[in-house]
This record gives structure tokens, sequence and C-alpha cells, in this order.
């Protein structure tokens, strides 16, 4: 058979035939790992193409027998009118990946079949009934039975040939998947069932010794397992490789680990901070994280000279509108070398949205708004205006070309070369995309204060509808 997948992508950024051009956002791309997984676990008798409409324009009148296509919630309406072309046309179309297993019976309305969790187990299976005839409207990946990743085979890197100019790396490395904690705004936590689980370490190290120099680590923890952690760092120090990945803040705790870090090349670490106030991490069950000590834990990291990319979220219950000015001045305190800042989004599937959902304070149902960029619930100390516009203003604010230069050229002092430059190519994207999409926003605690100037607070009445 002749298999097509597929990643959407969003309007905003899609390559098509009549916008050729693909947009100059490579540093936030790395692979397709999804799709070139689920291509390595095709039996080789079935031809398989990958199309990521970020870089490429998918043609839907293309010869395919099936097409699988992976989605989160923000692309479902894309991936929804692309299954409904290809199905017009009497081709079957599954889907897979984080929104189908968390609303699979949304899923199977437009889908012909919908595959729930992993793709390990499932994905042959569903090839196989295809060719009998017999295919299911669901499917689940068979979990291990002792929490370690099922056997499989290494992604097909060999089928993005001719794009690869246009990923940072096509490089992409998983050592575990899943999370063990509860954040309760978290689909990684809900897809996984709040459970982790590891690669075997022998694996991971032949694929690295297989790979160029430069590559990414794809989990959502790093250090999940400290003791798998400790043993994979020290034996990536004589391979001499250079590499990012994700972990939490609370490494910085961890003297020896984080050592181990740095020695086997880490250059940079994505570390979900969320917010500075206790309070909030409390209510989204990440107390976890101590943000009474992230001044010291952010300089303990930087000292081993890897630089940081912070993930935060404004728009939680206990952000009135002064959140953003103390924000922005956390982060240029705090010597963040790039951000990614997300309005809070209560994604189907997790206990946030079941909360908001029974407080009726879910005001828009368009999946394509839950991109983290856009206010889609009712808040609780601001509006939706001021929460849109404070987001829109913090990055505004931080991606400014003085600021992203004065960072470059802290970093080149203090850093190894390397992180100073991937701060300064992560600023440059994050302001082209602020450019391209036209964000500046606006201080709503400064309009507030105008507004008390200029005879009350009635002009900026926090009732919702």
């Amino acid at each position: 058979m002749k298999i097509l997948l597929v990643l959407p992508a969003g309007e905003n950024v899609r390559v098509t035939r009549e916008r050729p051009d693909v947009p100059k956002r490579k540093m936030l791309r790395f692979s397709v790992l999804p799709l070139t997984m689920v291509a390595a676990l095709t039996p080789p008798k079935h031809q398989v193409r990958i199309v990521d409409e970020n870089v490429e324009p998918l043609d839907c009148g293309m010869d395919a027998d099936v097409v699988g296509v992976t989605l989160m919630t923000a692309l479902a309406p894309r991936a929804y009118e692309i299954a409904r072309r290809f199905r017009e046309r009497g081709k079957i179309v599954v889907g897979g990946g984080y929104h189908p297993t968390l609303c699979p019976e949304e899923a199977m309305r437009h889908f012909d079949a919908v595959v729930i969790g992993d793709a390990e187990g499932a994905w042959p299976q569903v090839l196989e009934d295809i060719e009998a005839g017999r295919l299911q409207k669901s499917y689940r990946g068979c979990p291990s039975h002792d929490g370690s990743f099922l056997p499989s085979p290494l992604p097909r890197l060999d089928l993005l040939a001719g794009k690869s100019r246009h990923y940072v790396t096509i490089h992409a490395v998983q050592t575990g998947r899943g999370c063990q904690h509860s954040c309760r705004y978290c689909s990684v936590t809900a897809f996984h069932h709040n459970r982790h689980k590891n690669r075997p370490l022998r694996d991971v190290l032949a694929e690295l010794r297989a790979i160029p120099r430069d590559f990414i680590f794809v989990d959502d923890n790093i250090i999940a397992d400290r003791e798998y952690a400790r043993e994979l760092f020290q034996a990536m120090i004589p391979i001499r490789k250079r590499w990012v990945g994700q972990c939490p803040v609370e490494i910085a705790g961890d003297a020896e680990l984080l050592r181990l870090a740095s020695e086997s090349g880490c250059c940079g670490f994505f570390i979900g901070l969320e917010t500075v106030s206790e309070k909030n991490l409390a209510v989204m069950d990440k107390s976890f994280n101590n943000s009474m000590r992230y001044s010291e834990y952010l300089a303990t990291i930087r000292r081993a000279g890897i630089g940081i990319v912070a993930g935060v979220i404004v728009g939680m219950d206990n952000d009135d509108p002064g959140v953003f000015e103390n924000m922005l001045a956390f982060l240029r305190k705090a010597k963040i070398d790039a951000v990614q800042l997300n309005i809070l989004t209560p994604l189907p599937g997790t206990p946030l949205f079941a909360d908001m959902e029974r407080a009726g304070r879910i005001r828009d149902r368009d999946w394509s708004h839950y991109d983290f960029r856009h206010v889609v619930f009712r808040p609780a100390l601001m509006t939706a205006d001021e929460l849109q516009a404070g987001a829109d203003w913090v990055y505004s604010r931080f991606y400014s070309l003085d600021q992203i230069f004065l960072r470059f050229v802290r970093n080149m002092l203090a850093f190894r070369w390397m992180p100073a430059l991937l701060g300064l190519k992560l600023g440059m994207t994050y302001r082209y995309d602020n450019m391209r999409e036209n964000i500046r926003g606006w201080n709503p605690l400064k309009s507030r204060r105008a507004g008390i100037m200029k005879g009350g607070w009635n002009a900026y009445d926090i009732a919702q509808d």
C-alpha cells in the first residue's frame, strides 16, 4: 500500500501552493519524530511518504491508499479538514496523537480509525486490518509490562531527505516518555496517565553514536529517572556530543547530575517555570517547583554553562493585571535567555479543562485557538482582553531588538559561545514570529492606573460574559 503520513500546520505558518515560501522559523522546528517513528513501525512492503505542512504544501489529490494524521488540539480543525478531503476520494484516514487520544469520540467522527496512545503495538495492527478488510474504529497501543518502551526501530529520517534544511535538526532522540507529576494543565500527564517509562539505555547510546554531534533530546523530562539520567550523561561524555533538552529547574539542586549534564555536552535546557506565584503552583499541583529558589537555581544552571529557555504561563487564577510587569522584571533579573510565554490553556482531557467546564468558564470552543496564544476561558482577576494584551506585551517587550542583543553580548561574556548563539537565534526567531503576527499588546496595569486617574474602575470592570 501507499501510505501518506501528515503533520498539519496552523493557518499562519502553513505552506501552500499559493504561499510556497517556508516561514523563517527553523529554530522552532526539530524533526517530525512521531511520524518518523510511525514510518519506522510500518512494514517495509509498504511505501511511505511524510508531508509536514510547516515546510511543504499538502496535495490532497496525491496518490495514497492510507493517510495517517497526527495532531495536537490546536491542529484538530485542519486535521479534520484533511481527513474529509481524502475520505471524499475514498481513502482510508487514520488519526493519532494527543487530541485523538484525549478526545477519541470526537476524533472517531472524522477519521476511519483512531490510534489511542502510543503507536507501538497499534499501527502495524491497523495496517494488517486494512489489508484484511476488517478495520476497527479504534486501536490502543500495547503498554509494556515492565514500564519500559516496547521495542521499536530507529526513526525513518531518510524520509526527511531534501527537507532537513528547514529544521534546526532532524536528529531528535527520546530516552523516555511521560511524566510522573500531576500538573493539572498538562496533556502529557493525561496522555501517559501519570506514568514515565524508560527506553533501554543501550539503545539510546547506539542511536547517539550513529547521529551527528548536535541533536535534541525530546523527552518531556530528561531527568525523570535520575539514576538513569546519571548513567546516560556519564556514558555520553566520551561520545562528545552537543545537545539541548527539557528538564525541571530542580536539577540545580543535584550538583552531580547538573555537572554530568554539562560535561555530556548540554548547551541549553527548556525549563517549565510556569509562574513565580506559590499559590498558582499549588493550585496547579506543581508545588515541587519551589519558586522561592528560582533565582538561586537558575544562576546555578547558568554557571554550569547551560542556557535557559523558560516556559511561563500567565492567566492563572491568582494572576491579576500586575502579573505582566512582574513577569517581565523576573525574566530580566533572572537572565533568562529565551522565553516561551503561554496563555493558560485548558486542553481537553486535562483536569484543568474539567475544572473550568464544570465552572462554566470555557468561553471559546474553537480548537484552533487552543494554541497557548489565545484566551479561551474567563480569567479570575482580569478581563480576557487584558490577559491577551498583557501576554502579547510581555512577548513583544522581551523580544525587542535591543534586549535580544543585550542578552547575546552578556552571554558571550559569561558562557561558552554555543549557548549564546542559540539564545540569539531563538530570540530573532521569536521576534520574527511577533512581527509576522503583529504581536504588540499593552500593559493592563498601566491602563488600570490611567483609569483610576481618570475617575475610577468602571471602565475596567472585570465582570465577564
